[in-house]
């Protein structure tokens, strides 16, 4: 059932992968729609590709780097899966729908409180040890040890091993367990190793590669793992080099110091299209950018972000200062996926006379003629807006913001961090508005990204959001297995959210993938946590 959901989403949602260079040994696996050449364009990317060499390094240019590889810190075990150095029990592949990956199979019960994972037989981990169902275990009960973001994918009981079955035990329902156990958060890790060197040197893992070296400000280097489990790793050796500056990313591109870079944008088109030298992938995105509101200060008063709402003329920040790189946010999920985006009502849309009227209306007035309204207690109003810049357009959509609020008078200060430095803020509430860009189907649908970020309870939740029909729908939402009544909800959902003005939805990004045609075997997926596989090698 969820596998028929998926696949349905995904392809109707998501653009196909374009290859902007020339169609012959286009690494992207897709077709350029528009090329008008008479050419085949439903090669199979097989077909598309040249023989990978057996040897060699790569570069590839990476953003947001990591300040530890300790998995269950953060959100930092997405760099350890983009990288090839963790796996996970179930995997996404390039159609968005849901595989087995160091699971053979999957069963659950119909109530969804128990599910069956029979655990693949002859896997090692990189350092030779035999992958077994208790280190299966061990591995799982590590993270829920150490993580504060289990209980929003599910709530474990116990987990039981039988033969080659790992068997959890659940307290509340879950329709959806084994795209829970898809996210990197649940990469499987050697425990009998020493674990405390994992943040520096890397968790022992199963994935085509393993770490070499690792500088949190600079690169990670990462070799081939001699036991991989599943066929050949071509390259002996590969860099993720962090280049945060999205012009010397695309420069570095140029002049070969990198050969694939990740998180270009529309801009850069121009500068690689019609060159035979790379291939350019594009995808619409499962990615939302927004930013948090947080009603524990000012922004309580729903006047005063209803008026933040109606200030931002987010047309202009997507359609032209992104260049047509974003399709224009106002929901939680994006069109991209089938859930109700064009039924979904925005009362919170691009009004600036609006807005000034309900800033009026709450109290909130210039006394002093410097142009930008005080409190109604007659107390500055400076609204902190904390943001990363690794992101180019996150830079884009809060300058343009802060702008186009200024013209109703709204007093807001940008707080440019690191985006480590940016989730200790989250964490702690230290902010009035801080930038978020994830992705909205993590586990393969919303429900646990819409779980995280609105639930009352939810760790990361640190915006004092609370609406209990909110809580009450998600509660339902995860015991719900039937496709129709789970979209509903989802509806339902999102629309109280947008009614509570509770999130700033800025806009949904296309998202590149560029490379040079030295490389093979170069592949978007929509679930954005598989950068570096074993399918990348060099041209022969």
């Amino acid at each position: 059932m969820r596998q028929n959901w998926l696949k349905k989403v995904i392809g109707v949602g998501l653009s196909a992968v374009l290859c902007m260079s020339a169609l012959t040994g286009c690494g992207g696996g897709g077709a350029d729609a528009s090329s008008g050449n008479g050419e085949d364009s439903t090669q199979a990317p097989a077909e598309q590709e040249s023989q990978a060499a057996q040897g060699g390094e790569l570069t590839i240019g990476v953003t947001s780097f990591a300040d530890t590889l300790e998995p269950t810190e953060q959100y930092f075990s997405w760099v350890v899966s983009r990288y090839g150095v963790g796996e996970c029990l179930v995997r996404f592949d390039e159609s968005g729908e849901m595989v087995p990956c160091l699971a053979e199979k999957w069963t659950n019960s119909e109530d969804g409180l128990t599910w069956t994972f029979t655990i693949r037989q002859g896997v090692q981990f990189s350092n030779g040890n035999d992958m077994t169902p208790e280190m299966v275990k061990a591995s799982l009960e590590r993270t829920v040890q150490m993580s504060d973001r289990v209980p929003e994918f599910f709530d474990l009981d116990k987990m039981e091993v039988d033969g080659q079955d790992l068997i959890f035990y659940l307290k509340r329902p879950n329709g959806n367990m084994a795209g829970s156990l898809a996210d990197p958060l649940f990469l499987i890790v050697d425990t009998s190793v020493d674990d405390s060197a994992f943040a520096m040197e890397g968790p022992i893992c199963t994935g085509p590669y393993a770490v070499e070296s690792f500088n949190p400000t600079d690169e990670c280097v990462v070799v081939r793992n001699e036991h991989y489990w599943d066929g050949e790793v071509p390259l002996d050796k590969v860099t993720l080099k962090c280049i945060d500056d999205q012009t010397t990313r695309s420069m570095a591109l140029q002049t070969d110091e990198i050969q694939i870079a990740y998180n270009l944008k529309t801009e850069n088109l121009v500068e690689f299209e019609g060159n035979d030298a790379y291939h350019i992938q594009e995808l619409q995105s499962l990615r939302s950018t927004y930013a948090f509101m947080n009603q524990n200060g000012v922004l309580e008063d729903i006047k005063l972000r209803q008026a933040f709402l109606r200030g931002l003329d987010k047309e202009t920040y997507c359609g032209t200062l992104l260049e047509g790189g974003a399709t224009v946010g106002k929901a939680p999920v994006p069109p991209t996926l089938d859930f109700g985006f064009d039924q979904l009502k925005d009362e919170n849309g691009y009004d600036p006379d609006g807005a000034k009227k309900l800033l009026e209306e709450g109290g909130y007035k210039d006394s002093d003629g410097d142009g930008f309204v005080e409190m109604p207690d007659g107390s500055p109003l400076e609204l902190n807006f904390v943001i990363y810049t690794s992101r180019e357009e996150l830079k884009v959509y809060a300058e343009a913001a802060q702008a186009s609020l200024k013209e109703i008078g709204l007093n807001v200060k940008l707080d440019t961090v690191s985006y480590e430095t940016l989730l200790d803020k989250r964490d702690s509430g230290d902010y009035d508005l801080l930038i978020w860009n994830v992705l909205v189907a993590n586990t393969g649908d919303p429900e646990n990204y819409l779980r995280e970020n609105w639930y009352s309870t939810s760790g990361v939740n640190t915006t004092g959001y609370n609406n209990p029909k909110v809580d009450k729908l998600l509660d339902e939402l995860a015991a719900t297995f039937e496709e129709d009544a789970r979209k509903d909800l989802v509806m339902q959902i999102q629309q109280l959210i947008m009614d509570d003005a509770a999130t700033v939805f800025f806009g949904y990004e296309t998202t590149y993938l560029f490379s040079s045609t030295q490389v093979t075997g170069v592949h978007m997926y929509p679930m954005d946590y598989y950068w570096l596989t074993k399918d990348i090698g060099l041209a022969q």
